[in-house]
């Protein structure tokens, strides 16, 4: 499933929200971040519910809007295409990249070791 840039700026508010949101509700929550009107976010809304990746119920004379793709899945999905166009599917090279580029902190680093060494106890 391919979500833009846009469309995916809505799923991050259907994401955080604690159930399903109506179309006013999403307007709000983009309000302070996005300068998109209300008939631009319903259309986002449309796109994201005929690729299915949200589902809306009816409530009253209005929709009420959830997630139905899980934001793992997605994350999951983009940094496999996003590694895969331009590491060759490998993650050694995307590291060495921005380590290259001096991106990695201390903290990063310690947050690698970790994972290498829980990585190692799995193997």
């Amino acid at each position: 499933m391919s979500i833009s840039d846009a469309e995916s700026v809505v799923m991050d508010v259907l994401w955080r929200a604690a159930g399903p949101l109506s179309a006013e509700e999403v307007v709000a929550a983009l309000a302070d971040t996005t300068d998109w009107q209300e008939p631009t976010i319903k259309t986002l809304l449309n796109r994201l519910l005929k690729k299915h990746a949200i589902v809306a119920e009816r409530d009253g004379k209005r929709y009420l809007y959830s997630a139905k793709l899980k934001r793992t899945e997605y994350v999951h999905s983009e940094s496999k295409s996003l590694i895969d166009r331009l590491f060759g599917g490998r993650v050694a090279p995307l590291v060495a990249h921005f380590s290259e580029a001096g991106k990695l902190g201390k903290k990063d680093l310690a947050e690698l070791k970790r994972l290498i060494e829980e990585l190692d106890d799995d193997a």
